[in-house]
């Protein structure tokens, strides 16, 4: 019976029609996301540049917050995300290009991660705020975030894979090329939604981002997830950066293992999605996130001692069960609590706590992995995960009954 409720977000045409689509499409983003982080690395040979590139990625998306969020809240979310598509398969084929090149240089790369950077900081918090109105039952809205969850690390099992084949046997250039086609699928599902009463989109003013800064700072259960996501990305989560100098310089091998070792980490995560996905309601989530935590920093410190493919994939297994564990978790609180005129502002920060936070946490692990070697620097991480998690657990108690008087609160107006 439990597995029935898995699909209940399926009721909704609007988000099949785009959870078919993005099914194509994230394929395509982890096949480039995996041949970018090889390029990178086989064009500099330093896990530094790793961290660099992904800097460039994903700082736009905290400098930009300010824009993003608000606008969000003002415009039309599913056109907002139709020009981001459009504009992410320019990119990929751009990265395409670069990678046929006879000689790709490193800083053309950098620029066109920048560019993709750019494009997210607007697509993953008007992305976020689209699901309400694709699922217009509010108590399927915790499952359709289970279930993107569940399909993002899907695409894990099979692009990393795919990648290290491609990879290895044609080069990085026809991944690019693989995901900008990709992209088409969800462009073309995006163009068949149709929403009949979307939410009242706010008037722009000049205080909207203090406002929404406001409302988050007020609201402790809202505060101290957007903090933990926050720590958490700039001193847990950044050791995947690592991966390839991983491959490399502990297990001694090349893009195929990657590849394979990149799908056992989705098979954990995909796990983990899942098993959110079984959950009838909301409540009692926050109190789950500092367990995850806890489990996902302490498989980190076991994948760092490991010097075997088997151990590594095992504790990789554990790790990634443990971090989307507490992505789709603080997810789905939030979505649950936040005020629909509020959404786009504080999905906006949500992206900045996760996303915005990682680049200078990959420059940082890139640094310690290049001073202190990259076992090191992934233990680093392993532990600081565990210490965001205890801090978070010193006050779940109150957070969670502040959660449960916003929730009885959202659930009568």
């Amino acid at each position: 019976m439990k597995w029935v409720l898995i699909f209940r977000a399926f009721r909704h045409k609007n988000y099949r029609l785009f959870f078919t689509g993005q099914c194509i499409s994230v394929i395509g983003t982890w096949i480039q996301s995996i041949a970018l982080s090889w390029l990178v690395y086989d064009i500099t040979g330093s896990a530094l540049y790793s961290g660099i590139a992904s800097f460039c990625s994903q700082i736009p998306v905290i400098l930009l917050v300010p824009l993003t969020g608000v606008t969000v809240d003002t415009f039309n979310r599913q056109k907002i995300i139709l020009i981001t598509q459009i504009l992410s398969m320019c990119q990929a084929f751009g990265l395409a290009l670069v990678a046929f090149s006879s000689h790709p240089q490193i800083w053309q790369v950098l620029c066109l991660a920048g560019v993709i950077g750019a494009v997210n900081a607007f697509d993953q918090p008007a992305r976020q705020s689209f699901v309400i109105e694709m699922v217009e039952d509010r108590r399927d809205l915790p499952n359709a975030i289970a279930l993107n969850s569940s399909m993002f690390n899907s695409a894990r099992l099979i692009g990393p894979t795919i990648a290290g084949i491609f990879i290895s046997a044609f080069g990085e250039g026809w991944c690019f090329l693989i995901n900008g086609v990709s992209y088409i699928a969800v462009i073309i599902s995006l163009t068949l939604i149709r929403i009949q009463h979307g939410p009242v989109l706010q008037k722009r003013h000049k205080g909207a981002f203090r406002e929404g800064i406001k409302y988050a700072a007020g609201s402790l259960p809202i505060r101290s997830i957007l903090l933990l996501l926050a720590f958490s990305s700039l001193l847990g989560m950044p050791f995947m950066v690592l991966m390839p100098a991983y491959i490399r310089e502990v297990l001694h091998s090349g893009p195929g293992t990657l590849g394979f070792l990149m799908s056992f980490s989705g098979a954990g995560a995909l796990t983990g999605a899942l098993r959110l996905a079984m959950r009838r309601r909301p409540n009692g989530l926050e109190r789950g996130i500092p367990v995850a935590g806890f489990i996902f920093g302490t498989a980190q410190i076991l994948f760092a001692a490991s010097r075997t493919f088997a151990l590594s994939a095992a504790f990789l297994f554990c790790a990634s069960f443990g971090m989307v564990t507490i992505m789709a978790s603080c997810n789905t609180v939030l979505q649950t609590l936040v005020e629909e005129d509020k959404r786009g502002r504080v999905m906006a920060l949500y992206s900045a706590s996760f996303m915005g936070m990682a680049p200078f946490g990959s420059l940082l692990a890139g640094f310690t992995g290049r001073k202190l070697g990259v076992p090191w620097a992934i233990t680093i991480c392993g532990f600081s995960m565990i210490l965001c998690s205890l801090i978070y657990f010193k006050n779940v108690d109150a957070i969670s009954a502040e959660a449960a008087k916003m929730f009885s609160r959202r659930k009568s107006s």
